[in-house]
């Protein structure tokens, strides 16, 4: 009867972890592995976060879905920004005139977009606020935001960009972005200072406060106003720092003990987008729902080249999101999240950026000389990857200003050479990444206007062009850079004593991957030592450049190649700046800065990937980094999943996803199918077991009653 019960009276596995759906309901399921911090516009500058910010906020431009490279189209704008140029008397001047001293960029909104609905915009029959308090003893009722039993919502306009942006420029929100932004919008500097002067003891409206660079032109048109040319401003308008924030989402979480509750934009953000978050409990799950507010939005009508043979269009002029709901659920470790996806609990084998583990890679895949297939088990499971090369850089680093791998000295660039030739990054990839990578031919990763392909774009002192690809230098020619740097067979050729050089690190000095290091240096003579720290004293040695060497890494913020060549931009070194400075190589090459300068200001044109030649050839023949790669990272879908297309640098992309539910089902019962015969063989073991016990002790009480009652008969 417990086996019947059990595998018998439902139509379902007994094993789901998923919450029951609702009728008709589409709801996706998905995981993240980084408990989240911020949810706040503002202040959140993780990839992980991002995951949900970005479904739930939108900016005036988004990236094309589909077309590579990155392509930025209107997102609440109506098109893209008009820009004009003025000199310092704002007065109007060409774009090809000298040096504007100003760009002013037009957002002109689309109307009739609304918020999703949110308490803060309730209002009564006045029209006023729902929900103000005046003490913290007048809401204590309302413990979460799921406790106000009325919401509202409004139409977006202009001033609700000019409003998030302030509250960017507000020092007590801790924006990531303040010192950068700083640079660009004008009066930005100037208004932090107002605001921290002002009295906080309760809520701010920063709508009393001018921002000279931002200004409300009208109902649906903003214009923001920065210093000299930054053509790469427009990215920045695609990212969710500037998402519009409206005045009466900040003034409601400043109510009286809202914060101590955890009540804030930090917790439970309000925004435009496809989904609005419904749960947040981010030590177990957090839930999106589709935003009932939400404006026509339609699948993308064209796409990359082979888009339409891979399904991508299929979906092609419908309205998104085509989900109702997305289940999120915490799991820190890889092998329980694993197991979920092949079990169908999953749809998809990541949703965070978290890769496949090695542990889980060679089940998934089969190297071979033609590259990475999927293994015969998935093919079986019908799942299908998605691969892609991540507009990023992962490298060690030199410190320029160190005294001896550091300078500008011919001999200093021929040990840095040496080096760069003696760390095979092949090897590495293939030993510690299953492949998952590239090796580095510059600071400039693929799919970047400057990246060049072939024979053209390989680095010539390290690699060599042979049968048609890149081949790493030799270890002899490595060896003789070295004598020539003063090092024969890895002593100093004035002292004879050995070179030894220093790593910094937080990872330790012990395991495959720091031995695999020391080996490294050894092929050609050099003692390799690790200074350990914890992340923190890790931090502080790159800030103060108290480093010989060190690992570090970028993942783009836009898709330019100023947002990698910043990092090695004399201005951005932490003394130059006097701040937590990209450029923790310290290189500071006067000629690198000057074009810098000259190619930020440029539009991608001919003249344009002329200065980013010569740059990159200055960076490869300084060698202030050695052994970089761009990773390649594999997602894996399970076969009811479509428009699975990965995006390198946008995150909203669950409104374009796809889910055949009824496959699911399917695949979920056929793949979960409990087993059991143990159950029942236990059971019967068990049986066997007892049954004889239970015979001979009712045979005992049998014997026992017929001896009582001969005793009363003979009695």
């Amino acid at each position: 009867m417990l086996v019947m019960i059990m595998t018998g009276c439902t139509d379902t596995s007994w094993n789901n972890p998923n919450p029951p759906e609702q009728p008709g309901e589409t709801v996706y399921y998905g995981s993240f592995s980084t408990r989240l911090q911020h949810l706040d516009p503002v202040r959140s500058y993780s990839a992980e976060e991002a995951l949900f910010i970005d479904q739930i906020y939108e900016a005036p431009y988004r990236y094309h879905f589909l077309k590579r490279p990155y392509v930025l189209e209107p997102a609440l704008a109506k098109g893209m920004p008009e820009v004009s140029y003025l000199d310092k008397h704002l007065k109007p001047v060409p774009r090809d005139s000298s040096q504007p001293a100003y760009s002013v960029y037009i957002i002109t909104l689309k109307p009739n977009i609304r918020y999703q609905p949110h308490p803060a915009l309730a209002k009564d029959e006045q029209d006023n606020a729902l929900y103000l308090f005046k003490d913290e003893s007048s809401a204590l009722q309302y413990k979460t935001l799921y406790d106000f039993p009325q919401s509202g919502t409004r139409e977006l306009i202009a001033a609700d960009f000019a409003y998030g942006i302030k509250r960017l420029a507000d020092p007590k929100n801790k924006s990531p972005l303040l010192g950068f932004l700083s640079n660009y919008i004008v009066g930005m500097e100037d208004f932090s200072k107002t605001v921290m002067a002002q009295d906080r003891s309760g809520w701010l409206d920063l709508r009393t406060l001018p921002l000279e660079g931002v200004e409300v032109v009208d109902k649906y048109t903003l214009a923001i106003r920065i210093k000299g040319l930054y053509p790469q401003f427009r990215y920045w308008l695609a990212m969710h720092f500037f998402a519009p924030m409206p005045w009466e989402a900040d003034r409601f979480y400043h109510n009286p003990g809202f914060q101590n509750r955890n009540m804030t934009v930090d917790w439970y953000p309000i925004g435009t987008g496809a989904f609005m978050m419904t749960r947040n409990d981010p030590n177990s799950g957090i839930t999106l729902e589709r935003n009932p507010n939400y404006r026509t939005d339609l699948f993308p009508s064209e796409g990359a080249p082979g888009d339409k043979e891979k399904g991508f269009l299929t979906d092609a002029g419908k309205p998104m999101p085509f989900i109702d709901r997305a289940t999120f659920r915490l799991e820190k470790e890889s092998l329980p999240q694993w197991s979920k996806f092949m079990q169908g609990w999953y749809d998809r084998s990541g949703d965070d950026g978290a890769n496949i583990s090695s542990s889980n890679f060679d089940r998934a895949f089969t190297v071979s000389g033609n590259g990475v297939d999927l293994s015969q088990e998935m093919l079986d499971r019908g799942i299908t990857v998605s691969t892609e090369l991540k507009p990023s850089i992962y490298y060690y680093g030199f410190n320029m200003k160190d005294p001896v791998v550091g300078g500008t000295t011919e001999a200093k660039r021929k040990l840095r050479q040496a080096i760069s030739i003696a760390i095979n990054t092949e090897e590495f990839l293939e030993i510690f990444a299953n492949g998952r990578g590239q090796a580095a031919q510059g600071p400039i990763p693929p799919g970047i206007p400057g990246y060049v392909e072939g024979k053209a774009g390989i680095n010539p002192y390290i690699y060599d062009w042979v049968d048609g690809r890149p081949q790493r230098k030799s270890v002899e020619q490595a060896k003789r850079l070295l004598a020539e740097a003063g090092y024969p067979n890895g002593r100093d050729k004035n002292t004879g004593q050995p070179l030894i050089l220093y790593l910094d690190t937080t990872g330790g000095d012990a395991g495959p991957i720091a031995d695999w290091r020391r080996r490294q240096f050894e092929k050609i003579g050099i003692q390799l030592e690790y200074r350990t720290s914890d992340y923190v004293r890790f931090k502080e040695k790159m800030r103060n450049g108290n480093t010989q060497m060190f690992g570090w890494g970028w993942l783009a913020d836009y898709p330019d190649p100023e947002n990698f060549l910043f990092l090695l931009d004399g201005s951005q070194t932490s003394e130059n700046c006097q701040c937590d400075g990209a450029n923790t190589s310290n290189y500071d090459n006067p000629a690198f800065n000057l074009l810098f300068q000259q190619m930020k200001a440029m539009d991608n044109s001919p003249e344009r990937e002329a200065l980013l030649a010569r740059m990159v050839e200055m960076v490869r023949k300084d060698a202030p980094w050695f052994s970089g790669y761009h990773t390649k990272e594999y997602y894996l879908n399970n076969s009811w999943v479509s428009n699975v297309k990965r995006h390198g640098i946008a995150k909203d992309t669950f409104k374009y996803l796809r889910l055949d539910t009824a496959e699911r089902s399917q695949r979920q019962v056929q793949w979960n199918t409990p087993v059991v015969w143990p159950l029942i063989a236990g059971l019967a073991g068990t049986a066997i077991i007892i049954f004889p016990a239970i015979r001979a002790y009712r045979r005992r009480q049998t014997q026992t009653i017929n001896k009582s009652t001969s005793q009363r008969g003979n009695g």
